[in-house]
C-alpha cells in the first residue's frame, strides 16, 4: 500500500462498480451493460462503468482517475475469478489513493458466464452478484498489511503412515518438522497389519 492512501473512508460509502466484459468470455453470455446499468440504481454506488478489460492498464487508470473525480471510496470490479486479479484491483485503488482492502471482486465469468447458457438468466445471476459484492464493500473496513517474526517449522499431529509421510516429504525440503503421536509408537493402524496388500510386505 501506498503512503498515500486513505486509511479510513470519509462520509458515507461512495462505491464505484466497474462490469468487464473479458473480451467475449463474459459479454458474450451476459449483458454487461445491462448490469452496470443496474449498478447504478444501488444504495451507496456513485458510478457505475463496463469496460472491455478491466485488468488493462487504461481499466486500472479508468479506476484511479474515478477515486480522485468522485470521491470513491469503495470499489466493486465484477470480472474473473478473484484468484488471478485481485491483486491487481487491490493495488490499482492503492495506487489511487484508496485503501486497499476497501475493494471487493465479484466473479461473473466463472460464476455467470462459464457455467449458464441462457444468457438471461446469466445476467440475472450476475445482476445478483453484483448487488451482494455492493452491500458486502460497504461494510469494510480499513486494513493495513503488517510482517511479523515466523519460525520455520513444521508440526505434523499424528505418527501414523500419513503423518510419517508428511513428516517426511517436508524433512526432504529441508524443513524442520515435529512429529507428534499421542500413543508409545509411530505406525498407527498399519503397524497393527500382518502383511498389506497386494505384495504381502511385512506392514511393520
Amino acid at each position: 500500500m501506498t503512503s498515500s492512501a486513505r486509511p479510513l473512508t470519509q462520509g458515507p460509502p461512495r462505491v464505484g462498480v466497474y462490469v468487464c466484459h473479458c473480451g467475449t468470455n463474459i459479454a458474450a453470455t451476459v449483458d454487461v451493460t445491462a448490469v452496470a446499468e443496474f449498478a447504478r440504481g444501488l444504495d451507496g454506488v456513485v458510478i457505475a462503468r463496463d469496460y472491455t478489460y478491466m485488468c488493462s492498464d487504461p481499466g486500472q487508470d479508468l479506476i484511479k482517475q474515478d477515486i480522485a473525480e468522485h470521491g470513491l471510496n469503495r470499489v466493486v470490479v465484477a470480472s474473473c475469478t478473484p484468484l488471478m486479479h485481485e491483486p491487481t484491483f487491490r493495488r490499482a485503488c492503492a495506487e489511487g489513493g484508496l485503501n486497499p482492502f476497501f475493494f471487493q471482486m465479484a466473479n461473473i465469468r466463472e460464476h455467470c458466464s462459464w457455467v449458464v447458457s441462457d444468457r438471461a438468466q446469466a445476467t440475472d445471476k450476475a445482476r445478483a452478484l453484483v448487488a451482494a459484492a455492493v452491500k458486502r464493500v460497504r461494510l469494510h473496513h480499513s486494513l493495513d498489511m503488517r510482517q511479523v517474526q515466523m519460525t520455520p517449522a513444521t508440526l505434523v499431529v499424528g505418527g501414523g503412515i500419513a503423518g510419517i509421510e508428511a513428516a517426511l516429504k517436508l524433512a526432504n525440503a529441508d524443513k524442520q518438522v515435529y512429529l507428534v503421536e499421542r500413543e508409545s509408537s509411530i505406525g498407527g493402524h498399519m503397524a497393527q497389519l500382518y502383511k498389506t496388500f497386494p505384495t504381502l510386505d511385512c506392514a511393520a
